[in-house]
């Protein structure tokens, strides 16, 4: 059966797709969930419309990622943590620390799940870390941590 996603599938496509799908997934679990419709003429030209928004939304969206990554790179994010000597901190720095100095420091809101630090950083000095701001944009954070 040919359909029209009216909402994002995971593993299946995104919304304004036009599929072909066993009748009874689209019939049983598609449809009566409203995530998608019957591909009719009239839908299809609706799935067309739904591409295009989709599309300029995700422009803006990369735009506005492009826009926040070059502020972020500009300069390097100052994290005050306790250390003791050695350069050993008293505990770590985390993602949500860094997310809130972001937001402190640069008045940018990045989500702490977006900052991709492997494991929490644990010395005194300075490290570059991954924030993916969009599907397509990586901004590198240079962070440096200093003692109290």
């Amino acid at each position: 059966m040919k359909i029209v996603l009216r909402a994002d599938v995971e593993h299946l496509g995104r919304k304004g797709d036009l599929l072909e799908v066993t009748d009874g997934y689209a019939r049983n679990y598609l449809v009566p969930r409203g995530m998608a419709i019957k591909a009719t003429k009239g839908a299809v030209a609706q799935a067309e419309a739904m591409r295009r928004n989709r599309a300029a939304r995700d422009a803006r969206d990369r735009e506005g990622a492009d826009a926040v990554a070059a502020q972020l790179g500009a300069r390097p994010l100052r994290v005050l943590a306790r250390a003791g000597e050695g350069g050993k901190l008293f505990g770590s720095v985390t993602n949500a620390d860094l997310a809130a100095a972001v937001h402190e420091q640069l008045g940018i809101d990045v989500d702490r799940r977006a900052i991709e630090l492997a494991e929490p950083i644990r010395d005194l000095g300075a490290t570059d870390v991954e924030v993916r701001l969009h599907p397509e944009v990586i901004a590198t954070l240079h962070v440096e941590v200093v003692a109290e």
